[in-house]
């Protein structure tokens, strides 16, 4: 199993008093500490999990070859005014999100909206990022969290976000391309999964800063239980007065690793730098347990039980995802979460 240096990420200036009353620790050097820590704090970061070159290279190249696919086929449509090709991939994907508004950004992500699903709705299931989903680096990890049988949770997400310099002021209120509200990932599921061990799995494909929007957390956070989320043209998420004084940033760097509690309270600061914050937002949980989206497909990526059941086909996982587009794309959507927009919390 790979070895890794965890840390729980924390700024003193902001929150000393709060960890030393809580008890997390700022390095962790012993990887038997990592689930007492985990436990304590809902998150831990391990540093290094992923070697840029080899596991994270050939995503980023999938991806621009995508991008450079996407930019000439909008610009032939008279959508962008440029296909940009003389620029680097951040730099390109800033110029297209400012033409192409929120439209830009579903042909990237790796799962299907919850509204709107049509039977040609844009989905990225390219070989890059299956491999990813089931590196083994990746996946030792996540079985020191919860076993070694393991299901890929299909609430995946690419998150691709531009400087908020390049929005408008709608765009801005769009999670998908911009700061991401605070909310609980068990919230964003549906009932059946509230048992389930989810574990969210987020890391970065450029370094998240401050500057250009890290992820934020509110330590200890996920022993309070469910908050109440609002989903309503005012208010997304976690209501702000609900969500806690204490909120840390995580500055991460690329090949670190978060792994988060789904009860622990988390969002991100706002991309203000000149440059894209690029990140992939996964789930996973042990065999058999609910997935909180089941008109969506996950799969087994490993098990040491049946080593069978494990999928290394990429075709059969899109077409998986091809037959649920297909099947969502007739008659009226089902209910992706549980809260009820009227509810007077969100008024």
């Amino acid at each position: 199993m790979t070895r890794v240096q965890l840390d729980v990420i924390i700024t003193l200036s902001e929150s000393e008093k709060y960890y030393v009353k809580l008890g997390c620790k700022l390095v962790i050097p012993l990887k038997s500490e990592m689930s007492r820590e985990f436990e304590k704090c809902g998150y831990v970061i391990l540093r290094g999990v992923l070697d840029p070159i080899d596991d994270l290279q050939p995503v980023a190249s999938e991806y621009s070859k995508l991008l450079n696919s996407l930019s000439k086929k909008w610009f032939s449509e008279g959508k962008l005014s440029s296909e940009y090709s003389d620029l680097s991939f951040d730099k390109r994907i800033s110029a297209v999100a400012s033409e192409m508004g929120g439209e830009f950004y579903q042909p990237f992500d790796i799962s299907l909206p919850q509204k709107n699903i049509t039977n040609d709705t844009p989905i990225h299931l390219g070989p890059a990022v299956f491999n990813l989903l089931r590196n083994q680096k990746l996946l030792d990890a996540v079985e020191s969290f919860i076993g070694p049988e393991i299901y890929c949770n299909p609430v995946q997400h690419v998150r691709i976000k531009p400087s908020e310099k390049w929005l408008d002021n709608s765009e801005i209120s769009n999670p998908s391309i911009a700061r991401t509200y605070w909310h609980q990932d068990q919230g964003v599921i549906t009932e059946e999964a509230d048992e389930s061990e989810i574990l969210t799995v987020w890391f970065p494909m450029v370094d998240a800063t401050v500057e250009n929007g890290c992820l934020q957390v509110v330590p200890g956070s996920h022993k309070n239980g469910l908050d109440m989320h609002c989903f309503t043209k005012t208010s997304k998420g976690i209501p702000d007065d609900f969500v806690g004084d204490v909120r840390v940033p995580l500055p991460m760097k690329v090949g670190d690793v978060l792994f988060m509690n789904k009860l622990t309270r988390h969002g991100s600061l706002p991309n203000l730098s000149e440059d894209v914050r690029w990140s992939f937002d996964l789930r996973y949980n042990p065999i058999g347990q609910p997935i909180g989206r089941k008109y969506f497909p996950g799969f087994v990526a490993r098990s040491r039980q049946n080593r069978n059941s494990e999928l290394h086909d990429r075709s059969i996982w899109e077409k998986k995802w091809h037959e649920s587009r297909s099947a969502l794309s007739i008659g009226q959507l089902p209910n992706f979460n549980r809260w009820d927009p009227n509810d007077p919390v969100c008024a």
